[in-house]
Order: C-alpha cells, then sequence, then structure tokens
C-alpha cells in the first residue's frame, strides 16, 4: 500500500479545475491524506469535509484548527470526525504565529489524544515576512510529546529548515513521525536527509508524502528510489534499497490509528 501523508486543495479559485487536478495527482497512490489549508475553520473544514466524502475510497481530511482562537475541547474535536468525517487536525504554527505549546493548543492535543486524533504540524513551505520562525522548531513539540504519549504527531515537510531536530524528536519519542515531502528538483537535499535519518536509526518513523501541489507522488516516488542509483559511481555512503521502499510502502494509517 502507497499512502501520500501530505497533499493539498486549493478552495480559493475554480473548484473543478483544482479537484481534477488532485486527483490526477492522486493515482499512483492507494490513499492520500490532504490537509486543509490555514484559512477560517467553518468554510475550508467544510469544503474539504465535502471533497473527501466525494472521494471517500481515495482521500482523508485534516482538518485546520487554530487552537488561540478557543476551539480546544473534545466535543469540537469530535464534532470534526463524526459530523464532517474528518481523521485528524493539522495546526500552522508559524504561520498563524502561536507558540506550539500554547496553553490553549495544550487543550486542544488533550482532547485529540481523548478522541485518538492525530496532529500534523506543518512547517511553511514558502516563508512570509509575518511567519514566525520560531514557532517551526520541532524541538517545541518535545514537552507536547512527552506531556501526551499517546498522541500521535507528525513533523511535516521533516521540520525544515530544522531537520536535525526532527530527527532527534524521532529518535527520542515513539508517538512522533516526520513527513519525508520529497523535492524531486532537490536531490542533493533528499539524499542527505535520507542518509541522515538511515544513521540516526529512525528510518521506520518517515512517512511518505509529496507536499502536492508543490509536487506529484509519481515523480517524488522516483526520486526517492532512484538517488542510489543517481550516486552509484561516487563513493558516497547509500541508504539499503529495501529500507527506502519501506517508506513508500508504509502504512500511515496504521501508525497514525487511523481507521480507513
Amino acid at each position: 500500500m502507497i499512502i501520500d501523508c501530505h497533499t493539498h486543495i486549493d478552495f480559493s479559485g475554480n473548484d473543478a479545475a483544482a479537484s481534477g487536478d488532485h486527483i490526477t495527482a492522486a493515482e499512483p497512490v492507494d490513499i492520500c491524506i490532504v490537509l486543509a489549508r490555514p484559512d477560517s475553520d467553518a468554510k475550508v473544514n467544510k469544503k474539504l469535509s465535502e471533497y473527501v466524502a466525494n472521494n471517500k475510497n481515495k482521500m482523508i481530511g485534516f482538518a485546520f484548527a487554530e487552537p488561540t482562537g478557543g476551539k480546544t475541547s473534545v466535543k469540537y474535536l469530535d464534532s470534526i470526525t463524526n459530523k464532517l468525517g474528518l481523521a485528524g487536525v493539522v495546526l500552522y504554527c508559524c504561520e498563524c504565529g502561536f507558540h506550539p505549546a500554547h496553553s490553549k493548543a495544550m487543550q486542544l492535543y488533550e482532547s485529540a489524544q481523548e478522541l485518538g486524533l492525530p496532529i500534523f504540524f506543518h512547517n511553511a513551505q514558502a516563508m512570509n515576512l509575518a511567519d514566525v520562525l520560531d514557532y517551526a522548531q520541532p524541538f517545541l513539540l518535545d514537552e507536547i510529546a512527552r506531556t501526551f504519549p499517546d498522541l500521535k504527531i507528525v513533523i511535516g515537510m521533516m521540520g525544515e529548515p530544522f531537520i536535525e531536530q526532527t530527527l532527534l524528536m524521532a529518535a527520542k519519542h515513539k508517538n512522533v513521525y516526520a513527513d519525508l515531502t520529497i523535492k524531486p528538483n532537490n536531490i542533493w537535499q533528499t539524499y542527505n536527509t535520507v542518509v541522515a535519518a538511515h544513521e540516526s536509526g529512525v528510518m521506520e518513523k518517515l512517512l511518505f508524502g509529496s507536499g502536492f501541489p508543490l509536487s506529484t507522488a509519481a515523480k517524488c516516488i522516483e526520486t526517492l528510489l532512484g538517488f542510489n542509483k543517481l550516486l552509484a559511481d561516487t563513493n558516497l555512503p547509500t541508504v539499503p534499497r529495501g529500507e527506502i521502499q519501506n517508506i513508500v510502502q508504509r502504512n500511515t494509517l496504521d501508525v497514525l490509528g487511523i481507521k480507513k
């Protein structure tokens, strides 16, 4: 089974065109997780709910939440799953400007742990001047992982640009995983990230992601499985192909406790 743990769809423009592109990009995978973008809760989560419901054999949605706005209760998160049919929560601490361990956010994690909902921490893809880079640092999740040991945590995009912190967090905490979103044009970055994960002994904690629309699953799989071949004539260290295949074929739903 191939699961893409990191995709987006833009509902701000032509919904039909956006959904068509997203569905086409998802063809090579069995299931993709669609992460809501930061927006008004009711609007974006409802649209995402309707979209994944129309593609329920292929897609699972994670709701956007901004805990400092006050929506942190078990009742609120229960409505996300039972009314909207979404299976997790995505937070944009850097873009929304709140500390991951903010008191309101901690209440959200407590509720999510009680309901068994995973939390995806999305690091900013393109930094805006207003984004708070301090809040993107993965080590800030240490308090959360210690306080809520049964809460499944995913660090998006390997916690870029703080990849070493992500590897440390994945090694330290059994409930922390990392989204290995591949950038097909950045072969050297991909190579260094995977080798570092291998040397840190956390390959089993990596989840495959494409970051669509940044890239597609097909291109990312090709890049991930092919970089060893590109370096075959060098003396650089390689990573066993089986370990790389395991990332692509990992059952992320089982890892995160999501029932399909």
